[in-house]
């Protein structure tokens, strides 16, 4: 039995997003002063006296209006109307009840689903009845005042909120894996999850910057589960102003930064941009694992050769992300996406990947043998004494050497390379962290080790 949902409904610009906010203690939903910045339903965790549930932030509900992204908004309402357990509808306390909230209002009465009506803007705790006391005429039933920003009255409205969910039943359940979608805009995200999901759970479109917030869906396939992050498209820094597509991205680079599994995005039209390889820089600073999916793979005329010249050419353009696996992909007609979560399988069990001492000190006596490290032009000669692995997600690997400058970037990545032919490490990064140590401190560490041996 999955958690209780409750739907966040109102029309445009009432404060839906900054209650939504408050009410889970975090600043996840993005607010700006214009209608229309929230258009997908993002759903976010709350906790209120003893009770997990799920709070659906949704876009401004409008009837009367077939512009732009209006229809796709009502869709998305529509759906998160359909998951609910509770809907509460928010009204503007400062304007009053409007014929778009009447509207509203009797459409929620002609669904089967119980409806709490509340009154944001009250930020004055004297005047919230009053202007709350207007929106009687709705027919909702009691009108509760609060105020998104401060804090007023959300204890009496979660109170209500959890008063109307069915028992629960604790179910221990397995963390899924995190795994954000990512990639500049239009290169198809919002279509690849949705068909993960198999439903329309982010709204599609042509037009560059559909997708604002992140949003999170978990999808079960057997006995794992995945959450998927679908986040904005990410343009040059140059070319973004302050505002919604500014905290977009910004939100974007969170989801980069909370997920284990990134997947890269590349339009198969477009190849590999500039702000692609910008992209998977971020992903390796990041330190989280990748797979580089190649979208809208069905729109280019192929023959026997296509696909290797192709991953030939996507390799020369992210060389620096060799480690990633790579596949060829349509979200549009379902081609391979499945194949996707075995390459995010793989990824995930490699990031979290732990090896012993004794095998890292193997690999290392194994890789200075037949190579051993460059003599400085002073005569110096470098010497790794021993190594171990000090943490994983990603794999991280201390190296205790006489002294790090003689180790130059070509040793390096040859230790780097070494590491991943024998230990594999396919999908994720590693890190190597080079460690200079005097020769007595590690003749005492030997000697300790063998004596606790």
């Amino acid at each position: 039995m999955g958690l209780p949902i409750v739907a966040i409904v109102g029309r445009p610009n009432v404060g839906k997003s900054t209650l939504v906010n408050r009410l889970t203690g975090m600043m996840d939903a993005i607010v700006h002063d214009s209608p229309g910045v929230t258009r997908d339903r993002t759903y976010r965790p709350a906790f209120w006296n003893g009770q997990n549930f799920l709070l659906v932030d949704t876009g401004g509900l409008v009837f009367d209006d077939e512009s732009e992204f209006l229809p796709h908004i009502r869709e998305q309402v529509m759906i998160a109307l359909s998951e609910a357990t509770v809907v509460v509808m928010v009204a503007d306390g400062q304007t009053g009840p409007s014929p778009a909230d009447a509207e509203i209002a009797q459409w929620l009465r002609q669904h089967p689903v119980s409806t709490l009506l509340t009154i944001n803007k009250c930020e004055s705790p004297g005047q919230g009845t009053t202007l709350a006391a207007q929106f009687w005429e709705l027919g909702l039933g009691e009108p509760l005042p609060v105020s998104g920003i401060h804090g007023n009255g959300t204890g009496d409205l979660l109170d209500q909120v959890v008063a109307s969910f069915p028992p629960q039943i604790d179910e221990p359940e397995e963390s899924p894996v995190n795994v954000a979608i990512v990639g500049r805009p239009n290169v198809g995200k919002s279509s690849l999850l949705n068909a993960f999901v198999g439903e329309n759970r982010s709204i599609v479109s042509p037009i560059s910057g559909t997708t604002r917030d992140t949003i999170d869906m978990v999808v079960h396939r057997g006995d794992r589960s995945y959450r998927f992050i679908d986040t904005a498209g990410i343009r040059r820094k140059k070319n973004v102003d302050y505002g919604p597509e500014f905290f977009s991205i910004n939100r974007a680079f969170k989801a980069i930064r909370r997920s284990e599994v990134v997947l890269l995005l590349i339009d198969a039209l477009d190849g590999v941009t500039d702000q692609d390889q910008k992209l998977a820089g971020r992903i390796i600073d990041e330190g989280r694992a990748c797979v580089l999916v190649v979208n809208k793979w069905d729109a280019i005329t192929k023959d026997t050769y296509t696909i290797n010249e192709f991953g030939k050419l996507i390799r020369s353009r992210l060389s620096f992300m060799n480690w990633a696996e790579l596949i060829f992909v349509s979200a549009e007609t379902g081609q391979r996406v499945e194949k996707i979560l075995d390459l995010v399988n793989r990824a995930a069990q490699q990031f979290q990947q732990r090896v012993t001492t004794a095998v890292i000190n193997e690999v290392l006596e194994e890789a200075v043998s037949w190579h051993t490290p460059p003599a400085t032009r002073q005569g110096r000669q470098g010497k790794i004494y021993y190594g171990t692995q000090v943490s994983s997600q990603p794999p991280t690997i201390a190296l205790f050497v006489n002294n790090p400058v003689h180790f130059k970037d070509n040793y390096r990545r040859y230790i780097e390379r070494q590491f991943r032919e024998n230990l594999d490490f396919t999908g994720t990064p590693i890190r190597l962290l080079w460690r200079g140590k005097k020769p007595r401190d590690v003749e005492r560490n030997s000697a300790n080790r063998a004596t606790r041996a």
